[in-house]
């Protein structure tokens, strides 16, 4: 993360950010204090959907068993996977 520093640099620079940030988070300050991130939206979306993914029990349990899998070694072939979805 980028820190540009107080609220009046960020206000100064806001219009330049679009075309400057490619996957850049900015943090703004106040009073040396860290109160705004600025972020192109892309990275707002990406952040949004890991969150949904996360917050989403079922899912996460069922993620970390199939990281268990296959810490096990318990893991299916790419052919046996295209044959069972008959591709």
């Amino acid at each position: 993360m980028k820190s540009i520093g107080p609220i009046s640099t960020a206000r100064a620079k806001l219009l330049h950010y679009p075309d400057s940030l490619n996957r850049e988070v900015i943090e703004v300050t106040r009073k040396g204090e860290p109160v705004l991130a600025i972020m192109p939206w892309e990275a707002y979306e990406s952040l949004i959907d890991t969150l949904e993914l996360l917050s989403d029990s079922e899912l996460m349990k069922e993620l970390k068993e199939s990281i268990k899998q296959a810490d096990r070694g318990e893991l299916i072939s790419s052919d046996d996977v295209a044959k069972e979805l008959g591709l």
